[in-house]
């Protein structure tokens, strides 16, 4: 068992910078801590397998697909897998990325 009562402690939020942290990782998946200062962003990039971004503290914005979603606090967005997309904090914000490996489908439900 692996116990984490606050994300936000695992990643804090530094001035001006992004920091990301892996939490867990097994052979069904892999979860990372992310923090962003306000206005930080992770420029388009993709994943090789799906993922679910799902927003902690904060406000970010996630453009995917020509489209873009405003993610608060306890929202979160499922990403297929080589689907471009940015990540930009509009607030001093922790993300909790999920990584799924191949074969699971986070749109299954």
């Amino acid at each position: 068992m692996r116990y984490i009562p606050s994300i936000a402690t695992e990643v804090p939020v530094s001035p001006d910078g992004t920091l990301s942290r892996v939490l867990y990782r097994d052979e069904r998946l892999r979860i990372v801590g992310f923090s962003f200062d306000a206005g930080q962003e992770l420029t388009e990039h993709t994943a090789a397998i799906p993922v679910i971004l799902q927003t902690m503290t904060g406000v970010l914005d996630v453009t995917a697909s020509g489209e873009t979603v405003r993610l608060l606090p306890g929202a979160w967005l499922t990403l297929a897998a080589s689907e471009p997309h940015t990540v930009v904090a509009r607030e001093p914000s922790v993300l909790l990325l999920t990584m799924l490996k191949e074969g699971l489908d986070p749109d299954v439900a």
